[in-house]
């Protein structure tokens, strides 16, 4: 079926971009020469920004797709940790991370905020959420 492989695709590819942006990219972009703390900031906000739209229209697809015929349980249960874990960072996380964020922009120097450590670990389940997931599909 066409939206089985559809929803294959996206949980791949949700995967990968994922992985790429949030465990490669983003600590990367710190490391590289010139590339202050506002700076960095300045492209991870782009970058999550464009990331997270994309995850949100993968979310999307992905739910549509499993409503069209019903995944098995375990396939379910990944899709929607995953699909929580976004709406958790996006809902909850990302609203204090954009503060602390403005706040160093604006040259103030805020504490650290737990937040970020939130975000990753989510980031993390969601990684191994659709990993599982995206293997149960494909194998179901």
């Amino acid at each position: 079926m066409i939206a089985w492989a559809v929803a294959v695709a996206v949980t791949f590819t949700w995967l990968g971009m994922v992985l790429a942006i949030s465990f490669v990219e983003a600590p990367l972009k710190f490391r590289a020469p010139g590339v202050t703390v506002p700076i960095g900031l300045g492209i991870g906000r782009l970058v999550f920004r464009a990331l997270n739209a994309v995850e949100l229209m993968f979310a999307l697809v992905l739910l549509s797709c499993l409503a069209s015929r019903t995944p098995p349980v375990a396939a379910g249960v990944a899709a929607g940790l995953a699909v929580a874990a976004l709406a958790a960072q996006l809902l909850l996380l990302r609203p204090v991370l954009a503060r602390r964020t403005h706040a160093v922009l604006a040259g103030q120097d805020p504490p650290r905020s737990p937040a970020h450590l939130g975000y990753v670990a989510l980031e993390f389940g969601k990684l191994v959420a659709l990993l599982i997931g995206g293997v149960l599909l494909l194998t179901s």
